[in-house]
């Protein structure tokens, strides 16, 4: 495939945009940054007329695939009737009602715009209502770019690591964070029960809250140890620490009620954002009565211009529907034909002599090449996989046709086919069985 045109638009792009891209996460695309003209479906079309199966599906929102229909058409429609009033809808509340219906933890919520907001709100109301300022993160997870999160999502080992099973030193993502953001935060290793009980009860009066990926999708996609989030909700509950389940990903992905109904485990308070509405930019702070009352009644303070324009609320309201249609048949289709691909690409990789872990729960996996070795949190992603293999095989994807994302996770969406797949796995197998062999 060839990428000119791309690769002028990226020239020219750098000349007015910083560093040629709108988010930091674009900026390493290879061959350059793509850039890209249409999508309908499971496909999307380059500045090249460059044609691929995209499982990258703007980094998770498409999960109903590009340009679904009915979701068109209720923004559309909508949209003829105005855009933004600075005050409520009918719509927002039936979008409201809807998703406390689904959400297990969901008494009360508020909209917001950007993963990131909602989960800097969610840290603000937990120091409320806790009257404690320190929260615990685990190393490898992400839960946005704010300076109050941005630590510890990618760090080297060199800097992060003092001991091999030391406690992770908070690391912080971006020069410009301050020293206070850092203060602030204690960083944990996930999937170790025991370093979470001691580190709770060496801190405990200091922590307002514990925020978590309930499935590690930001790194290999993995899966909680059995009774691990249990173990957390149950130290939480007995030391009075608000628990934040980071649903931006698993949120509306992995079912209509996010990951907390899935495994079982209910937190305090959840954030949500991609899969809501199909593409639009909306997120939601979901939580317990006892806790958004603070919000209700004013004492903390949120807030936000552009939150339920009637726009988003059109977009979410149709993609929420669109999953429950036919008693949820989306989300058959997604596990069946995730679970395919998954599955199908372990056999490549054996088949082929590659040792590699192919994790996930269908809906959204990861594949990554490894030396063997148990993964189970960021350090051991770190240490036994290789990241050098795994760009080679997401340039040998891209060039038959396959868009991937760089770090290895796979999204699938309701419009992904049968013929999608095993197409997919065809690619899959010319690479894997070329020149990365050994």
């Amino acid at each position: 495939m060839q990428f000119e045109r791309s690769q002028q638009l990226f020239d020219r792009a750098r000349n007015v945009l910083a560093g040629g891209v709108s988010s930091h996460f674009r900026v390493a695309g290879k061959p350059c940054p793509l850039f890209f003209e249409r999508g309908e479906g499971s496909r999307v079309w380059d500045a090249d007329g460059n044609e691929f199966i995209d499982y990258a599906l703007g980094q998770g929102p498409m999960i109903l695939g590009h340009s679904p229909p009915r979701v068109l058409a209720s923004v559309e429609a909508i949209t003829r009737r105005g855009q933004l009033f600075a005050g409520q809808t009918e719509l927002e509340v039936e979008v409201a009602e809807t998703l406390q219906r689904l959400i297990p933890c969901c008494d009360l919520l508020r909209f917001g715009n950007t993963g990131s907001e909602v989960v800097h709100a969610a840290l603000r109301l937990a120091r409320a209502h806790t009257g404690r300022v320190k929260y615990f993160k685990f190393e490898g997870h992400y839960h946005g770019w704010f300076d109050s999160a941005l630590i510890s999502t990618a760090p080297s080992l060199e800097e992060s690591v003092s001991g091999r099973d030391a406690r992770p030193t908070p690391v912080p993502g971006s020069q410009g964070q301050t020293q206070s953001s850092l203060d602030e935060i204690i960083v944990l290793r996930w999937n170790d029960a025991d370093q979470l009980r001691e580190a709770i009860a060496a801190h405990a009066t200091e922590i307002a809250a514990l925020i978590t990926e309930p499935i590690m999708c930001n790194t290999n996609c993995i899966l909680p140890n059995q009774g691990y989030l249990e173990t957390m909700r149950e130290l939480c509950d007995r030391h009075g620490i608000v628990l934040i389940f980071d649903e931006v990903i698993t949120g509306f992905r992995v079912g209509l009620g996010g990951a907390q109904e899935a495994l079982r485990v209910t937190p305090d308070l959840a954030v949500y954002a991609k899969a809501m509405a199909a593409g639009f930019p909306v997120s939601l702070l979901a939580g317990k009565r006892e806790f958004m009352q603070m919000i209700a009644d004013g004492r903390v303070m949120h807030a936000g211009t552009y939150n339920t324009n009637l726009m988003v609320m059109a977009a979410t309201q149709a993609s929420l529907a669109e999953l429950q249609r036919d008693n949820s048949a989306a989300y058959r289709q997604l596990y069946s034909l995730g679970g395919r691909l998954r599955d199908g690409l372990r056999e490549l990789c054996a088949k082929h002599g590659h040792t590699a872990r192919v994790e996930g729960p269908g809906p959204m996996f990861a594949l990554t090449f490894t030396d063997g070795s148990d993964i189970a949190d960021y350090r051991s992603h770190v240490r036994h996989t290789d990241a050098a293999k795994l760009a080679r095989f997401v340039d040998g994807m891209l060039q038959r046709g396959v868009r991937l994302i760089g770090r290895g996770l796979w999204y699938l969406s309701a419009a992904h086919t049968a013929h999608d797949v095993e197409t997919t796995l065809r690619a899959a197998d010319e690479v894997l069985s070329g020149w990365m062999v050994g």
